[in-house]
């Protein structure tokens, strides 16, 4: 089955990135714009939901998590008036990995149409994986469509690349993705979304991109792909039909999308996996069904509760082992 968009739509952005793509992707869409994140730089006055981790300063992902949950009824407000949401998340940032889980769980319970855009790690960041696998599998659980793109695969077919460059290029293709999503058809279930350097040679575009989605996903996992070719006015038509055909060669079904309107010439991939990917093994648990696991309902977070523990007053003394054989002997004696 594909996905399908329906009106009204609202694009959530989580962090900096997930705002900032959130931000161009609502003029592509005509829609509606929610921000969140624990940073208020990433924030603008108006629909805007702070989360607030207190005192703390560099907060953990799981306490975030947790401080998320407190705004859990005004985000529920928020998407309540509206059909389809679009979420925005980068999984190597704090606030993505962590709220991202949240947001998605409520969407499920609010039985909301979501789609869920995801960026994973460099695997340098070997702080953040652990917890960008974690929160993908609870977004691919809860959500209609997940669209994965791995900033890792793309730096692996492009070694030459900045991380600038990198996050640049990544950028520009879920929003050319989100451009499309009106035009085109998503199939439901996980998609990886593989991209490259704008290119002369678009069979080169082709080639890097599909370097850039093995490295995800194995080939004979991949079940059906669309092509974006970018740029698509200035290519002949000749060029197109091979890239058709090469594609047709390597995918059991494909279909390709010109777009125009782009100033760049390039081949951005969408491909639907069925069966495990590369972000599988980001977490060792996640191997184990939801079903399965105890405590599956609720994502792992940190609360500070204020425990009120009771007060033992001065002359109160706690007995040690060797008191208490004291004790026994005196009264044998």
């Amino acid at each position: 089955m594909t996905f399908q968009l329906t009106e009204p739509v609202l694009i959530i952005g989580l962090g900096g990135v997930g705002t900032r793509l959130a931000e161009k992707a609502k003029t592509s869409l005509n829609s509606d714009c929610l921000f969140i994140s624990y940073d208020q730089n990433d924030l603008t006055e108006e629909n805007s939901i702070k989360i607030s981790t207190k005192s703390i300063i560099n907060p953990s992902t799981q306490l975030i998590r947790g401080s998320a949950l407190e705004s859990a009824d005004d985000i529920k407000e928020h998407i309540a008036n509206y059909s389809t949401i679009i979420l925005m998340s980068n999984l190597a940032g704090k606030t993505g990995a962590g709220v991202g889980p949240v947001i998605s769980k409520i969407c499920k319970e609010k039985q909301k149409n979501l789609l869920s855009f995801a960026i994973m790690p460099f695997k340098f960041e070997k702080e953040r994986i652990f917890q960008s696998g974690v929160s993908l599998k609870r977004l691919r659980e809860d959500s209609t469509c997940t669209i994965v793109l791995d900033n890792d695969a793309l730096l692996d077919s492009n070694p030459d690349l900045t991380q600038k460059q990198c996050f640049e290029i990544a950028n520009k293709a879920i929003e050319g993705m989100v451009h499309s999503l009106k035009s085109s058809e998503v199939s439901e279930d996980t998609n990886i979304l593989a991209t490259s350097k704008s290119s002369d040679d678009i069979e080169t575009s082709l080639k890097d991109s599909l370097r850039m989605l093995y490295d995800d996903a194995p080939p004979n996992s991949i079940k059906r792909s669309m092509l974006y070719v970018f740029g698509g006015k200035d290519i002949p038509i000749g060029t197109l039909d091979s890239l058709t055909n090469i594609a047709g060669g390597m995918f059991e079904y494909n279909t390709t999308h010109i777009e125009q309107s782009s100033n760049e010439s390039k081949v951005v991939v969408l491909s639907t996996v069925n069966g495990e990917t590369k972000f599988d093994s980001y977490d060792p648990l996640g191997i184990i069904p939801s079903e399965k696991t105890v405590d599956w309902d609720e994502p792992e977070c940190s609360i500070d509760y204020k425990l009120s523990l009771i007060h033992i007053s001065e002359p109160t003394r706690l007995l040690s082992i060797g008191d208490s054989l004291c004790l026994i002997k005196k009264k044998k004696g």
